[in-house]
């Protein structure tokens, strides 16, 4: 028989005896009020003690779900390790197989040779401070010079006062005398014009000198705006390259030079940078003092700055003497002797007048040598013509011709121009240069040459010295090198972490083996608790479920005991057919049923041990109450089960 034919059955057995329990509870209701309240209290207390269940059954529950959550986020963990591991792991996997007896005798020479431009940048650096200090006392020196010409100024204003005071005197002495010293008339009238033609003259001079004044200002102004931007730097790989070939100049050390230097096509680049200006846009005579300074401070700077990027701790100087010479050189030697020195089409230039060089040089008792540039020239179908002489195009001409110098000086003239550059005591092998001044002139057809001094206190070449940037070009130098050697010592670092994996690459491999086996291991772990916490999860849900079913019923049964007790209290002789009817609908509802029934025979046991039978109640009636109870106990479990079956389906 299956659970719901028994439930009927049992349901149909409980309606007849429960018709006859009601009738029996209407005689026994005065006995059996103190039970129905005993059993509110029970059943209220079985409700409190049920809900309790399902809140600890809710709070094991949270727990679970929390192990859960936890035990899931430490399989993710452990699973990540487990790739971080693998990927490590392969690494040095590869560093293994790297690491041969070559590859780490290669990387270890990549280390000592990283080490030693650690060491040269920061001997560099060293350098560099000490030309900051040096720049402080060049600076110290043009001031000096700046003071002389103001009073040199200041002495010719003083003229201008002095014969205007003489004027005012002589024209007293005119009126004065005029009535007594008629024949002194024409004298003083003589003496007075002489004075006012004097004080004409003189005041012109001051207005000439100051429009010259302003003239220079404005070049001066013009030429460090673009002596800012106009910066020519140097790679280290360069720098390397040219002292290699400088201390051993063979085919292979001029080969990578050349590699290095990209020769026109960064001459090229760096033209393109340089800075135009429409206040350089004026012409200009290049023989003139203010623009001889100019031209020459401009290179010097450029220089200068080269210099210190290569590691050199003397600059060139640049002065009004060196300028004087370097004019008065290149009007002799090649200007009057019509000494055309790159020529009209490239290939019938004269070069470098060397019988000039010699006979100039015996003449001032000093070392002189000599790089030349294209200058003002350009080519127009093979043939050279000379640009208009504007400020703009003298200053791209001597920025044009270093940057030529430096990177595009290969061939046969064998970086000669470079080395000249970066001469620190000798210039091309040949002795006596120890304090170099250049001098920059531009001869008739457009070349430019630079001369360059040995100047000592005997031929004053370094007397009257401009005012240059030394001292922000270096500060600039030291920050350069600095820079430099911060990006070698950062190279010098990861090429000895190179080396270390290599060496080291069986333990480092083991490390990787070890850790990512540990992962892995991690992971079962990890995956096995969060199973577990699975288990716990599903066990604290059912547990859960069941209290709550559990908490259902009890509130069931609270709800049918207040109903019932209601009904008895209210009850008469004349409600029991009610009664009975109550009773028999209930049928249709077996958890309902199976409340009242309990609490109608928990009320005749209580009748029968206090006053005896009841009338009409034999060994029969007390066998059919008895199998009444067993069929409503059987009909109670079964509703039970089925509720919490049909809970579990509609979950």
């Amino acid at each position: 028989m299956n659970k719901k034919k028994m439930i009927r059955l049992t349901a149909l057995v409980g309606v007849a005896t429960a018709t006859g329990v009601v009738a029996e509870a209407n005689q026994a209701h005065a006995a059996t009020t103190t039970t129905t309240e005993t059993t509110n209290q029970t059943t209220n207390a079985s409700v409190e003690s049920t809900q309790a269940a399902v809140d600890a059954a809710q709070s094991a529950f949270d727990t679970a779900q929390t192990s859960v959550d936890n035990a899931q986020a430490n399989v993710t963990s452990a699973s990540n390790n487990v790739t971080s591991a693998s990927a490590t792991l392969s690494s040095a996997i590869a560093n293994k197989e790297a690491a041969t007896s070559e590859n780490i005798a290669s990387a270890t020479s990549a280390v000592s040779s990283q080490a030693v431009v650690v060491a040269s940048a920061s001997q560099a650096v060293s350098e560099q401070a000490g030309v900051v200090s040096a720049a402080a006392s060049v600076q110290a020196s043009a001031q000096a010079e700046a003071t002389s010409a103001s009073a040199s100024l200041s002495s010719s204003s003083a003229n201008v006062a002095s014969a205007t005071s003489a004027l005012s005197a002589a024209e007293a002495a005119l009126t004065s005398d005029q009535s007594t010293a008629a024949n002194n008339l024409s004298a003083a009238e003589s003496a007075a014009s002489s004075a006012s033609a004097a004080v004409s003259s003189d005041q012109a001079a001051v207005d000439n000198a100051q429009a010259a004044v302003a003239s220079a200002q404005a070049i001066v102004d013009a030429v460090a705006e673009v002596q800012s931007s106009d910066v020519i730097n140097m790679s280290v790989a360069y720098i390397t390259a040219l002292k290699n070939y400088l201390a051993n100049p063979s085919s292979t050390n001029a080969a990578a030079l050349q590699e290095v230097a990209k020769g026109a096509d960064y001459v090229k680049e760096l033209q393109q940078k340089f800075k135009s200006d429409a206040s350089l846009d004026v012409v200009v005579d290049p023989s003139d003092p203010t623009v001889q300074e100019a031209l020459s401070v401009y290179a010097v700077n450029l220089i200068n700055h080269l210099r210190n990027q290569y590691g050199l701790t003397t600059a060139f100087g640049a002065s009004a003497n060196a300028n004087v010479a370097a004019i008065d050189f290149v009007k002799k030697y090649y200007d009057d002797e019509d000494w055309n020195i790159f020529g009209t089409t490239g290939s019938d230039g004269q070069g470098h007048n060397k019988n000039g060089l010699d006979a100039y040089a015996d003449q001032l008792n000093t070392s002189i040598a000599e790089d030349a540039g294209s200058g003002l020239t350009t080519w127009v179908n093979g043939k050279a013509t000379m640009a208009t002489t504007t400020l703009h195009n003298l200053l791209y001409a001597v920025y044009s011709d270093i940057a030529t110098m430096l990177f595009d000086d290969g061939g046969t003239n064998n970086w000669s121009h470079a080395q000249s550059i970066f001469e620190d005591g000798t210039i091309l092998g040949t002795g006596g240069f120890n304090n170099v001044y250049l001098g920059v002139a531009f001869d008739k057809y457009g070349y430019a040459h630079y001369e360059l001094y040995n100047a000592t206190e005997g031929n004053q070449l370094g007397n009257n010295a401009y005012s240059l940037d030394v001292q922000t070009a270096a500060q600039a130098s030291l920050e350069a090198a600095q820079a430099t050697l911060a990006t070698a010592k950062a190279k010098l670092a990861e090429l000895e972490e190179t080396v270390a994996n290599l060496t080291n690459a069986d333990q480092l491999l083991a490390a990787a083996q070890a850790a990512y086996e540990q992962a892995v291991a991690n992971l079962t772990t990890a995956t096995g608790n969060l199973g577990a916490a699975q288990v716990d999860l599903a066990k604290a849900e059912s547990q859960l479920a069941l209290a709550e079913d559990t908490a259902e019923q009890a509130k069931v049964r609270a709800a049918i005991a207040a109903q019932v007790d209601q009904q008895l209290n209210g009850s008469t002789a004349n409600d029991r057919q009610s009664a009975g009817q109550d009773a028999t609908s209930l049928k249709t509802n077996g958890r309902a049923l199976t409340a009242t029934v309990a609490t109608a025979s928990t009320a005749k046991q209580k009748q029968g041990a206090n006053q005896g039978r009841l009338p009409q109640t034999g060994n029969d009636d007390q066998e059919a109450s008895t199998m009444a109870l067993v069929g409503l106990g059987m009909l109670g479990m079964a509703t039970g089960l089925y509720g919490y079956k049909k809970k579990k389906l509609t979950k």
